[in-house]
């Protein structure tokens, strides 16, 4: 049993490498095979096809950036007990993390999203879901923070789409640039926007 999640874990790992480095439609299932050194028989014991490993892929993904963004919130409702607070302190660490994130290959997500898959649905849905589980978390916490200041003619939940939108866009900014700095410089400029919005202090980085 070891051995099998072992085996299957590899393909997952290599196949995510090769995809972010190549592309969906740019990476074969032989590709895979050769990179996790298995035979062909041991890949489709474990995914019935291509696209059932970038459903798998997307999940495993999608698992692992949920837990982050719980991480990040549990420690920034730790810090206080304001939900305004709780926003600024989470963005803020995002900010104080970026270097370490921008030195991973790549999201995952980017490189599904513009690929044309023979069935994309469910892969799709799988992206889909997450963005919606950022939106409602941050949405949740922003309707909360407007609703203790009163704050009215903002809507939550593009707002917290505005952190989705403001993440992935300045990573591909920073790769296009060179320079890791401008995701840090990026998700600043969205949390003193939300300084703004939820009328606090800016408090320099």
């Amino acid at each position: 049993m070891r051995d099998a999640t072992t085996t299957k874990r590899r393909i997952l790992d290599v196949a995510q490498d090769l995809v972010l480095d190549r592309g969906f439609s740019g990476t074969t299932v032989d590709a895979v095979i050769d990179a996790a050194g298995i035979s062909k028989g041991a890949f489709f014991h474990h995914f019935s096809s291509k696209n059932a490993l970038g459903r798998s892929m997307l999940e495993r993904y999608a698992a692992a950036d949920a837990e982050i963004l719980e991480t990040f919130m549990a420690k920034a409702e730790e810090s206080s007990g304001d939900p305004a607070e709780q926003l600024v302190a989470f963005v803020r660490a995002f900010e104080e993390a970026s270097d370490e994130m921008f030195s991973q290959p790549g999201c995952l997500f980017v490189s599904f999203v513009y690929e044309k898959m023979r069935d994309s649905r469910e892969a799709h849905q799988v992206i889909r879901g997450n963005i919606e589980l950022w939106r409602k978390r941050l949405g949740d916490k922003l309707t909360q923070a407007f609703s203790a200041r009163s704050i009215t003619g903002t809507d939550p939940d593009s707002l917290a789409d505005l952190m989705f939108t403001v993440f992935e866009g300045s990573f591909i900014l920073a790769r296009a640039t060179g320079d890791p700095g401008d995701v840090r410089r990026q998700l600043g400029h969205y949390r003193r926007y939300l300084e703004l919005v939820l009328q606090l202090p800016d408090r320099p980085a």
